[in-house]
């Protein structure tokens, strides 16, 4: 009995919630489906009801919102599939529900009300441009999800009409999968803040490191090339994270303990499902005390077996920017009936210390230090100080292929921080695609 009344209280809406239950399509006989919304208002997602009372979802942006929304034909995704309960359940004034009921009328049901800013969403999907990839902007201080895009995308509008085709074997792009969580990728250089961190670790003399670069190192049979076979000559830890030389990071790699190395990096989220309600794939990190002195020089810049998604390296960044706390991300702001009265809302809550304070403000001046002395200066002089790291993330064995990575926040007294994690697939170097991305948004929220 005492478990029943619990399962009532507590643990009834999260089965009835979950996108497994059937039961949960049942409410769309009595109920319409209510809105989904940006937090600025504009209405995302949306049931017309025709003269006959034929009902079709609509989605008034098309593309722009496709995987963090979602669609509601052909089964579900996004948030249309997470908060589906929600919108299929009426909590208008009971007696208008009770008369609509007796007179065989459905009612109206709930509205979400996101944490998405339209202006972030179009320039976030607006600087990803026409690259493959993805683009997730958050909120560090209270972890609400500003912006999320994956491209390629589709149409939510037409997915039934053109289900066949993009689900078809043959089909390029997998444009149904949302790259901001889904999406694993090589992290590249912006990896090396974890290297970084691991190093400093290790030894507390780390200011006194000091290594001369020409451009490449080798072991066995393992050679790092710096990207573009550049040569940085003398550099310290500082310079090298700027500069991001791989050669500097590769001898980084070979001294450090792997055992700790994988401890830290599993304290980092890897390995393990990432905080808040949604989708996302599990980062990976591999590296062991078995592991060989190649694959421990290919693991400190970036490559390697590591896989990372973007939402992943959007939440490390995030903590760093609010000294070491990550907040629990979430999308959802508040849910309302249709008269505009709250029913429920979701506040920011702490997710748990990733970093010290001290370490947080160690990455917060490498990563300043990226943008006025290295790989990052697209985003030096602006009306807002920026911090981040770049990355050029090798994928096949054609090592002149990268994908373009840039992972920061920006600051300015006025406004609360943002972070933004941006991958742009084949793009080539973070400096020349991603960093210009995360400019672009910068300068949309700021301006």
């Amino acid at each position: 009995m005492g478990y029943m009344v619990y399962f009532q209280l507590l643990k009834s809406e999260d089965f009835i919630n979950s996108p497994y239950n059937k039961r949960q399509d049942s409410f769309a006989e009595r109920v319409i489906r209510g809105e989904i919304r940006s937090a600025d208002g504009k209405v995302l997602a949306q049931t017309n009801v025709d003269s006959e009372g034929k009902e079709s979802r609509y989605y008034p942006y098309g593309n722009l919102y496709a995987h963090v929304v979602g669609y509601a034909t052909n089964g579900k995704s996004g948030l249309e599939s997470t908060m589906n309960f929600n919108l299929l359940r009426s909590h208008n004034f009971v007696l208008e529900r009770t008369v609509n009921e007796l007179k065989g009328e459905k009612n109206v049901g709930d509205n979400v009300v996101t944490t998405l800013d339209s202006t972030l969403q179009e320039a976030a999907y607006s600087a990803l441009g026409g690259h493959d990839g993805a683009v997730i902007v958050m909120e560090p201080s209270t972890g609400r999800i500003l912006a999320m895009v994956s491209k390629p995308d589709f149409n939510p509008n037409t997915i039934a009409a053109d289900w066949e085709r993009i689900t078809a074997k043959d089909a390029e792009g997998s444009v149904l999968v949302n790259r901001a969580t889904q999406g694993l990728y090589p992290p590249g250089s912006t990896f090396k803040i974890l290297t970084t961190l691991e190093y400093v670790h290790e030894n507390k003399n780390y200011d006194s490191y000091n290594y001369t670069c020409n451009g490449s190192t080798a072991i066995g049979n393992t050679t790092i090339h710096c990207y573009g076979n550049s040569v940085h000559g003398a550099q310290d830890l500082k310079a090298a994270f700027a500069n991001s030389c791989n050669s500097a990071y590769a001898d980084i790699g070979l001294g450090l303990n792997k055992t700790k190395f994988s401890e830290l990096c599993d304290s980092l989220l890897f390995n393990q499902s990432l905080p808040g309600n949604l989708t996302a794939n599990k980062s990976s990190f591999t590296l062991g005390v078995n592991s060989g002195d190649g694959l421990a020089m290919q693991t400190a810049i970036g490559q390697g077996e590591t896989l990372v998604t973007p939402y992943h390296m959007a939440l490390l960044t995030s903590a760093i920017a609010n000294n070491g706390v990550l907040m629990r991300p979430y999308l959802v702001d508040h849910t309302e009936n249709a008269e505009g009265t709250t029913v429920k809302s979701y506040e920011p809550a702490v997710y748990r210390e990733l970093f010290s304070k001290e370490e947080a403000a160690l990455l917060v001046d490498y990563m300043k230090y990226v943008v006025t002395n290295g790989t990052g200066a697209k985003l030096n002089g602006q009306s807002y100080t920026a911090a981040g790291k770049t990355g050029s993330a090798e994928f096949s064995d054609n090592k002149s292929e990268s994908h373009s990575w840039f992972v920061g926040f920006a600051h300015r007294e006025d406004k609360a921080d943002i972070a933004v994690a941006v991958i742009a697939e084949k793009a080539g170097t973070g400096s020349a695609v991603a960093v210009p991305a995360a400019k672009m948004i910068f300068d949309a929220y700021y301006q």
